[in-house]
Parts: C-alpha cells; sequence; structure tokens
C-alpha cells in the first residue's frame, strides 16, 4: 500500500466492530478482515438513515476495484522465493541482460540483482518489496522471467 496508497490506515483488530469479530470469535478463528475506503462509524451518518448511495462514486467504485484487484493478485503470488544456483547467477548468458543500454534497462537489472539478492527461500514476495523498496507490481515481470530462465522456484504460500 505504501507504493499507491502512502495515506493508507491499519486499524487494530482491537479497534473492530464489523463482520470480521463474528469470524475471528474464539472457536471459529477464521483469518478475515475488512477492507473499506471510510470506516465503519466514522462518519456521522454510520447507520443512520441519511447513509446513502449518494457517497459512492464511479471513480471511487473504480478505485475500490483497482485495490482489491491487486490485494487478490498478491495473495496468488505471494511465495517465498529462491534462487536455483549458489551465488549470483550470470544474467547475459540466460537472455536476462540487455544487450542495449537504454534510460530504463540500468533500473531494471538493478531491480532484478536486488530481488535475487533477497530471494533466499526465507523472504516472501511482501518483504523482498518492502527490503529493495520496489512495488510488487515491478517485481511480477521479474519473477516470471527468472522463472522461464529456470533461476527461480516458489518455495512456500501461504
Amino acid at each position: 500500500m505504501q507504493f499507491t496508497h502512502p495515506n493508507f490506515i491499519k486499524y487494530s483488530f482491537l479497534d473492530r466492530g464489523s463482520d470480521e469479530r463474528q469470524y475471528n470469535a474464539p472457536g471459529v478463528d477464521l483469518p478475515v478482515c475488512s477492507v473499506m475506503r471510510s470506516k465503519y462509524g466514522a462518519y456521522p451518518e454510520y447507520h443512520t438513515s441519511l447513509d446513502n448511495l449518494d457517497f459512492v462514486s464511479p471513480e471511487g467504485l473504480y478505485g475500490s476495484y483497482n485495490a482489491l484487484k491487486e490485494c487478490l493478485r498478491l495473495i496468488e503470488e505471494k511465495y517465498k522465493y529462491k534462487i536455483n544456483c549458489l551465488g549470483e547467477p550470470q544474467l547475459g548468458k540466460r537472455g536476462l541482460y540487455p544487450t542495449i543500454s537504454t534510460k530504463s534497462s540500468a533500473n531494471e537489472v538493478k531491480d532484478m540483482m536486488d530481488f535475487i539478492a533477497y530471494a533466499d527461500g526465507e523472504n516472501d514476495l511482501v518483504d523482498i518489496s518492502n527490503k529493495i523498496n520496489v512495488p510488487v507490481w515491478v517485481l511480477y515481470p521479474i519473477i516470471e522471467k527468472l522463472k522461464e530462465a529456470d533461476l527461480l522456484a516458489a518455495v512456500d504460500n501461504y
């Protein structure tokens, strides 16, 4: 969220008030959370006759859709990754090192090498993203390239 929504607020489970209470109740223990644009009870119209669809805009709905779509993709991609060789792999012989220099090629190689540096089977995708300060969606094509070159394996899924 730090890359797309810097004002994102993460609330404690103790600040609950929606259905996650029941799903996470003792004996049920389903790992459920709430994702929302405006927290329940944080605006005066909540649970009153003034709470209506006028608060919803097409832009806001589309923004929510995109945020949730990215969350679901991350859930699908959030593995621990491990490089399949000892030491730093030789990228050139695998077609992963650019033969022509462009304005973005140095950053692409740096992002790939930084990803590789932490792909030790202990760090998951979010850990690596946070450590190298690169959004996960920038890492998706890097992961695909490394897998296609048989340099990367997914170790664990959550």
